[in-house]
Formats: C-alpha cells, sequence, structure tokens
C-alpha cells in the first residue's frame, strides 16, 4: 500500500476498516496538522493499519464494548506531525519516544511495532465529576487488557493507551502527584486489583 497521494486515495485508505468499529479515517485527525497544513499520512501505510488494528482490536473494542462510546482525542501523528509538535512545546514527545505509539508507522528501537491513542471515555468522565478516582481506570485496564503502556492526563480523564508488540505494563500519571502507579517490579503489579474499581463492568 502506498502513502496516500490524491483525495481518491486518501478516501480509500481512510475506508480501512482497523475492528468492528474503526476505521483508519477516525485516527488520523491531528490538531498540529490541521493548523500547520503538515498532512498527517503514513510513509509506511501496512506498518500503520497493522499496528492500528491490534489497537483496536484488543484495547479500543473491549474498552468500548464495557463502557460504550469511546472519544478519540489524537491517535496516529506522522513523523513530520509529530517532531513540529516536539519542537513547538505541543505535548509531544520526540520522535524516538513515540516509534511505534503515536508514530504507528515506525517501528521502536527493539524492531517491535505499535499504536497509541489517546482517548476519553464519556462513562468515565461521568464518574470522575462525582468522585471516582483516576486509578480505578487504570486498575480496571491492567487486570482487563493486554495494554503496554498507560498515560493518565487531568482534564476528562483523558489518557494514552498502547498496544505494542513488545509490551511494558505500565501506568504513569500526569495527575499530581506525577509519577508511576505500576510497572515490572513494582509490589502492586501482580494480583488482582478489584477493590480498586468497584461498579466498574465486570
Amino acid at each position: 500500500m502506498r502513502t496516500p497521494g490524491s483525495v481518491r486515495g486518501l478516501e480509500e485508505f481512510g475506508r480501512v476498516r482497523l475492528s468492528r468499529s474503526f476505521f483508519m479515517r477516525d485516527f488520523l485527525y491531528s490538531d498540529i496538522s490541521n493548523l500547520h497544513g503538515i498532512p498527517n499520512l503514513p510513509a509506511d501505510p501496512d506498518l500503520a493499519v497493522a499496528s492500528g488494528r491490534r489497537l483496536c482490536e484488543e484495547l479500543l473494542e473491549p474498552l468500548q464494548t464495557a463502557f460504550g462510546r469511546l472519544a478519540i482525542r489524537s491517535a496516529y501523528r506522522s513523523s513530520a506531525v509529530n517532531a513540529f509538535g516536539n519542537a513547538h512545546h505541543n505535548n509531544c514527545a520526540s520522535n524516538e519516544r513515540n516509534y511505534a505509539r503515536h508514530i504507528w508507522d515506525h517501528r521502536d528501537a527493539r524492531g517491535g511495532m505499535g499504536a497509541m491513542a489517546c482517548i476519553v471515555v464519556p462513562w468515565f468522565a461521568d464518574r470522575l465529576l462525582e468522585g471516582t478516582p483516576w486509578q480505578a481506570m487504570a486498575w480496571w485496564i491492567h487486570d482487563h487488557l493486554p495494554y503496554s503502556q498507560l498515560q493518565f492526563f487531568p482534564k476528562l480523564g483523558a489518557f494514552n493507551i498502547g498496544w505494542q508488540e513488545y509490551p511494558k505494563r505500565e501506568i504513569y500519571s500526569f495527575i499530581p502527584p506525577r509519577g508511576y502507579l505500576t510497572r515490572p517490579g513494582m509490589p502492586n503489579h501482580a494480583g488482582s486489583h478489584a477493590d480498586q474499581y468497584p461498579g466498574f463492568p465486570a
């Protein structure tokens, strides 16, 4: 598959189905791309699709089944879009750190593929307003889904969720106090955490 070079080609690429509910077009929107006119298209469309399918099938579809509709905030970024965002302090990590994360069409330093999306779960956002802690969703995902990385943000309970070929299984919070909730080697990593998310779907 070639990088789209026409409107018709981009339409066809956007129609690629990644899972039961999600299509490639759902993940191509970028504020940086729109505002600065930088195309948000993969150099390796086949790798982007393969990585995106794993993200959708293994993480986003189960989340949507459990909690209802997901809102995609930021997902795929081309290397050019991500580099611009990093250089201009637009909350983008470096390209090297985002390979096999937001940059779906480039393998990471270990040679593994991966994909990440920043999402809002409206069901969860409502419960945060009622006092449910962000850690409840973090532990539910930890116990139920094969994620690689989770990163939680203060607004709307948004979080990055990533699938990777070589999963890291780590959860980090940008909500004060910032830091790791869990990662391999921490004493809270193994076992069930069901007592941390009462009232969540089974």
